[in-house]
Order: structure tokens, then C-alpha cells, then sequence
């Protein structure tokens, strides 16, 4: 099956991902991990079982930023993969 998107060059993912290592140190992401729940599966995890999931994943243009990014466990974060929610529930 032909790919529906076209992925983001290395610059621009290379950019994103150095965003949310400094995103990953703030005050806010800590917050977010406080409630030790996964956004996709809603299971309880420690904080450091939990990843940063985009929504809108990078490769897809998807930003690093308060709005597309998420606590996930690694078995859900691994599952999405480079699609978004709607692909995945597609897919089902």
C-alpha cells in the first residue's frame, strides 16, 4: 500500500526531537506525568514507564508543543507507531 503522506525531512524531525527533550525537563511535562496514566490505554504506569507520544506524529509535520504531546506507555507509543489516532482506528 502507497504511503498517504509524504514524511518531514531530517532537519525538521532532527529540530522537534531536541524541542522535546528540553519540553521533557519543564515543569508542565513533569505535571503531566504526575497522574502516571497512559493517554491511549488509560493504565497506571511509574513516570519513568511513560514516553512522550505525539499525536500528529513528527514525520507527518507534527510539532513538538502542549497541544500534540502526550504521556504514553512504550507498548501503546510502539503500537502508533508514525500514525495518528484516526489511522489507528482506522485500521482496526
Amino acid at each position: 500500500m502507497k504511503d498517504l503522506f509524504v514524511p518531514k525531512d531530517s532537519t525538521f524531525i532532527k529540530k522537534e526531537r531536541e524541542f522535546a527533550r528540553v519540553l521533557k525537563k519543564s515543569r508542565w511535562w513533569k505535571e503531566k506525568l504526575q497522574n502516571q496514566t497512559c493517554y491511549h490505554c488509560g493504565k497506571k504506569f511509574s513516570s519513568k514507564e511513560l514516553t512522550m507520544d505525539h499525536l500528529v506524529p513528527l514525520v507527518q509535520g507534527g510539532r513538538t508543543g502542549k497541544n500534540n504531546v502526550v504521556p504514553s506507555c512504550k507498548k501503546c507509543n510502539s503500537k502508533k507507531s508514525f500514525k495518528t489516532l484516526v489511522e489507528l482506528k482506522l485500521k482496526k
